[in-house]
């Protein structure tokens, strides 16, 4: 379709909306990561399915990298991106929970995850409406792939250190241990929909110059996950899904304002969120 410019006289073509094909290969991957973390439970191979999951998270943070960086961001891309988010990192950690230990409390174990994927809902619908009005040093309540990781890592951990489902061998019992995983269930899950503020890394520019200290670190960073990942990693997910209440209570301490909402505690209007 051509549209004729009449002061210049130049004929203009209309830009084709489609779907862009790079960003969304790695949301796809992402949402594969989930899925296959689903079949992999189902399975009873929880280590494969703790896989799916970070992997899930690896491309999730780079699917909006690769769209800006390459100038292909869409609102389709924003859409696909929240439904997968909403698999890989609401669904599946539930289902994986559920099936390693949650579906030996009865009810009470749907409900711890039924509770999970609802605030996983709740969280990624916040963010979408939220974009124009958080400050973007900080998220508004735990990320669902910080949550994600927290249940996944310490079912991954379990299972590396040889706790057998349904076994009284270890310092717990496995109903005991089922009650572990209730409680750190429900809170990633309710942590999901608090207003604590957690550190965003978004101010990060990985294109400025750095201090040596930096680059030496990064190898000691990597020797220290290769001595035993799953301790490592777990540690590191269990520090951060805490820290978004420690930050709380320091700024309640300091009288500095709590909430990450930067310009109004009304709801933003949403026209424009996704352009």
């Amino acid at each position: 379709m051509q549209d004729s410019d009449s002061a210049a006289g130049v004929i203009v073509r209309k830009r084709r909306k489609g779907i862009y094909i790079l960003p969304n290969l790695f949301t796809l991957a992402a949402l594969f990561g989930g899925f296959y973390s689903i079949v992999m439970a189902m399975n009873g191979r929880f280590t494969l399915a703790a896989y799916g999951v970070l992997c899930a998270m690896v491309f999730d943070s780079l699917d909006g990298r690769v769209a800006r960086m390459t100038n292909t961001q869409s609102a389709f891309g924003e859409q696909m991106d929240s439904l997968s988010d909403m698999v890989s990192f609401g669904v599946a950690p539930a289902l994986i929970s559920y099936i390693w230990a949650l579906n030996g409390l009865g009810r009470w174990g749907w409900i711890a995850a039924f509770v999970y994927c609802s605030c996983a809902a709740l969280r990624l619908a916040r963010f979408n409406v939220n974009t124009g009005v958080v400050d973007k040093r900080w998220f508004q309540g735990l990320p669902s792939p910080a949550a994600a990781a927290l249940v996944v890592g310490f079912i991954w951990l379990m299972d590396d250190y040889g706790v057998v489902r349904g076994s009284d061998d270890g310092l717990l019992t496995w109903r005991q241990m089922s009650w572990v995983m209730f409680g750190l269930t429900l809170y990633a899950g309710l942590t999901m929909v608090t207003n604590a503020p957690f550190y965003s890394f978004k101010d990060i520019n990985f294109k400025r110059s750095v201090p040596f200290a930096v680059v030496v670190l990064i190898p000691l960073v990597i020797a220290l996950i290769n001595i035993h990942a799953p301790s490592v990693l777990f540690a590191v997910f269990a520090i951060y899904g805490f820290s978004g209440y420690g930050v709380y209570l320091w700024r309640k301490a300091k009288g500095q304002p709590t909430s990450v909402i930067s310009t109004s505690k009304d709801e933003p209007d949403e026209r424009g969120l996704h352009q």
